[in-house]
């Protein structure tokens, strides 16, 4: 059975489709969610019908992240999660843009783009034209490298931390500790085939 909110999203899809057919190439709705897919010279365009429009109205801005596809020519989707507190609706944009082709930034419409947009640059190496202070924003200074990148290596990079003890940024190898990397899928309502940490103490 399809409900009202599906019903509406749907509706909602093409109707920016029909409002800005050059920009849209795909309209999506699954799992109950909106995705429509742009042309990355749109994003602006698309953003400001999506924000100004009287059907649409998404005035507030959640975030933008990135992924990678690295056998793609165009590797990366920029990602945009929108929502109409009006109508109660949320909508998600996708654009794909490659490793040298900067996307328009989004800071001029949704100030709150502009941390948003400098993450994706610092762990994707996604530029933003046009944005006011694009530095990386979670890295340390002078980090070499995208870390969010499939083929970014997990060793003979430098890590700084505070040494307490020494009272001072220290520069050491990453280490990647193995007890962080052993996943228990095990659940232990259904019983486990290894003794849990303080079952010693029941016999």
């Amino acid at each position: 059975m399809v409900s009202e909110i599906d019903t509406s999203l749907a509706e909602l899809g093409n109707a920016i489709k029909a409002a800005i057919p050059r920009a849209v190439t795909a309209v999506k709705f699954a799992y109950g969610e909106l995705t429509v897919t742009v042309k990355a010279e749109a994003i602006l365009d698309v953003l400001t019908h999506l924000r100004d429009a009287p059907d649409c109205l998404f005035k507030s801005f959640i975030d933008i992240c990135g992924v990678d596809y690295p056998a793609r020519e165009k590797r990366f989707d920029v990602v945009y999660h929108l929502l109409s507190p009006k109508y109660n609706r949320r909508i998600r944009l996708k654009l794909e843009v490659d490793e040298r082709t900067p996307v328009d930034s989004a800071v001029g419409i949704f100030p709150a783009a502009d941390w948003f947009e400098r993450e994706v640059y610092d762990l994707y190496g996604v530029m933003f034209s046009g944005h006011p202070d694009l530095r990386r924003i979670l890295t340390d200074y002078g980090f070499e490298g995208y870390p969010l990148r499939k083929d970014f290596p997990l060793t003979g990079f430098v890590e700084v931390r505070w040494d307490d003890e020494e009272k001072r940024v220290v520069y050491e190898p990453v280490r990647l500790p193995q007890e962080f990397r052993q996943f228990d899928f095990l659940s232990p309502w259904e019983g486990t085939d290894y003794v849990l940490p303080g079952d010693e103490k029941a016999k």
